[in-house]
């Protein structure tokens, strides 16, 4: 009977019950109705145990140090260094809104921070231009899924902690993928930007100018090299990687650009607050939720079903790209990875398939689906920023998800693309 969880769990998200709310009825309820009574306190107890951990904790860290930058200054820094470079192409604020999420997903890993913080100030001033609102909201939206894929990644630092996989080796497989998705945005916009004679932004910038823009962000940028360096080095864990980040942006922020104010900083600590609780919320009650979907067997039955199907990983690969797509347009990515991770990552361990690249896939296209409707997060935060409608977006976003799909397939059935720098680093076999 408990094999029924799923179905219940997807029944109360469709009736609009909130996704943590969700995570524990659904096993509740039938662990009651199947008599396992104790079970149940086992489930909530683990809501409590599935938050107390130490590599968690880069999380609420990362968060906050996105705030802080953000709320610094720096995130026009990296807008201003980004136009410096591209602005001068024809549909240069797109391929402007395109690079400044590249570089901004090295500071916050956030998609839902990218896309408030660079919607706010290049949504308005695209439509100036003379871009579509929705067009406009599509790009930034779509763009913003790098940020959870280029390292830091929260949404890395969750499956690691779930499968127990090395979140540096994570770290260092997502970097290809993420500069893919970027240039294959931008492949785009210039064939639209031809087609469509999208304005250009600005006249070429100077050398001189290029060189000024790059020191004034010079510091932000060096942000990804301390935090990737240190871990690489040994220096410090993940986790701790994360803390210095917090110390060096408020540095940074207070001291070297004085672009953060103190007064500042309860609001930024509120603001950071509520999202990590959010979000270690939502990780206690799918590990919770996890309890569950072990005591019904479920990997168990989803393997045997999977491989009754076939067993070419070739087109296992493809069902799994499938599944985790459709899943994606529904469910955010922290909890469906915590939910299906257990249950796919043995079966594709089995047939072979490297656990860090399989992470790789599983992040990127659960991921992506942040910015997939009809539930992808990032379109409403897009929406909210620009004031267009949800369905207006998705629309317009169409011929950038299709870019993003292609690097799915790339990245899955070309291995190297995102193996090779945890392996030359000696951080994958």
């Amino acid at each position: 009977m408990l094999i029924w969880f799923l179905p219940v769990f997807l029944t109360f998200l469709m009736i609009g019950l909130p996704v943590f709310f969700g995570l524990l009825a659904a096993p509740g309820i039938l662990l009651w109705l199947n008599g396992q009574e104790r079970d149940i306190t086992l489930l909530y107890r683990n809501v409590y145990n599935g938050m107390d951990s130490f590599p968690l904790m880069a999380i609420p860290f990362f968060m906050l140090a996105g705030e802080l930058m953000n709320k610094g200054g720096i995130t026009m820094r990296l807008v201003e260094f980004s136009q410096a470079l591209m602005g001068h192409l024809r549909g240069g604020l797109a391929h402007v809104n395109i690079l400044s999420s590249m570089l901004f997903a090295g500071l916050s890993g956030s998609a839902v921070a990218d896309t408030s913080a660079l919607g706010s100030m290049l949504i308005p001033a695209m439509e100036k231009q003379g871009y579509t609102r929705k067009f406009a909201a599509a790009i930034t939206a779509a763009s913003s899924v790098i940020g959870p894929i280029i390292p830091p990644s929260g949404i890395m630092i969750i499956y690691a902690y779930v499968m127990g996989e090395s979140v540096a080796a994570l770290f260092l497989a997502g970097i290809v993928p993420g500069v893919m998705v970027g240039v294959g945005l931008m492949l785009m916009v210039k064939f639209m930007a031809d087609k469509y004679d999208f304005p250009i932004a600005s006249r070429k910038s100077t050398w001189a100018e290029r060189g000024q823009a790059s020191l004034k962000a010079f510091f932000p940028l060096l942000t990804p090299v301390i935090i990737l360096g240190g871990i690489l080095a040994g220096v410090f864990t993940p986790t701790e990687a994360a803390a210095v980040a917090v110390a060096y942006a408020l540095f940074i922020g207070l001291f070297v650009l004085r672009t953060l104010k103190p007064h500042e900083i309860p609001g930024v600590l509120n603001r950071a607050g509520i999202t990590s609780a959010v979000v270690l919320l939502l990780v206690g009650a799918a590990m919770a939720f996890k309890t569950v979907v072990s005591l019904s067997y479920a990997p168990q039955i989803m393997a045997d079903f999977v491989l009754s199907l076939t067993e070419n990983p070739l087109l296992l690969l493809f069902l799994i790209n499938l599944l985790l797509f459709i899943v994606g347009m529904f469910l955010d990515a922290g909890p469906a990875i915590i939910i299906l991770g257990p249950i796919l990552g043995p079966i594709f361990l089995e047939l072979g398939v490297d656990p860090i690249h399989f992470a790789i896939i599983m992040s990127v296209n659960l991921t992506i689906g942040l910015a997939t409707p009809p539930m992808g997060l990032v379109l409403f935060v897009a929406a909210s920023v620009s004031k267009e409608r949800v369905e207006t977006i998705s629309k317009a976003i169409l011929p950038f998800l299709a870019v993003e799909i292609a690097v799915i397939f790339l990245i899955t059935y070309i291995p190297a693309l995102s193996m090779t720098i945890p392996r030359l680093t000696g951080f994958a076999n």
